[in-house]
């Protein structure tokens, strides 16, 4: 016969053992929820949004050249420029935010006297927008101003030897309106003015 100790063992094995079961299917469901979330809430947003969804991307000659969601640099004089960040070593996505400096750092003074030296020489009649010379909460800001835009004409009209009026009407094709009509500024995506800048005026090649 069996003695009373060893039934006690064997429900005490048997009970550890099932009690192992459960925290494994615990965990196997937990796992399930955590790779599944993601997969579900893409599809959500995919089936009515599926450009938002994929992160708004904007492509040119069927390549993915960026999202219109954040912004990027852009050097050459033929193109509209974004505003200045300060996102490591600028627009860096993975380096989100300001420089923190205050208003008597002098790597910041240093900067915004730099650049205004610079964008008064490219429209040497025209005020210079305050958000040209300062940077975005974010350093990923993809918008510019109406006034930023327009400031920005006589160089870009200069670069790719094309009219000024041209450009002017490219800028109020793309504006974006202020949100339901009284939230925030009119204003335009960067890329996507480029990309429209590039269809309509295509740059001549270097000879």
């Amino acid at each position: 016969m069996v003695s009373h100790d060893a039934r006690c063992i064997s429900l005490r094995r048997i009970d550890a053992q099932a009690n192992q079961n459960r925290l494994l299917d615990d965990h196997r469901h937990r796992n399930s929820l955590r790779n599944s979330l993601p997969a579900r809430c893409h599809w959500r947003l995919a089936t009515p949004f599926p450009h938002r969804a994929n992160g708004s991307l904007l492509t040119a000659n069927g390549k993915i050249v960026g999202s219109k969601l954040i912004g990027q640099s852009f050097a050459s004089s033929a193109y509209f420029h974004s505003r200045p960040s300060a996102a490591g070593s600028g627009y860096d996505p993975l380096a989100s935010g300001g420089s923190n400096f205050g208003p008597t750092n002098h790597q910041l003074t240093d900067r915004i006297q730099a650049d205004a030296a610079r964008l008064h020489a490219e429209n040497p009649n025209a005020p210079i927008p305050a958000d040209l010379l300062t940077t975005s909460a974010s350093g990923l800001d993809p918008e510019i101003s109406i006034e930023d835009a327009e400031f920005q004409v006589p160089r870009i009209a200069e670069a790719r030897g094309i009219s000024r009026p041209g450009l002017h009407s490219l800028i109020h094709t793309h504006t974006i309106a202020r949100q339901f009509g009284f939230l925030g500024e009119p204003r335009v995506n960067v890329l996507e003015l480029n990309l429209a800048l590039d269809a309509a005026h295509p740059r001549q090649p270097a000879k």
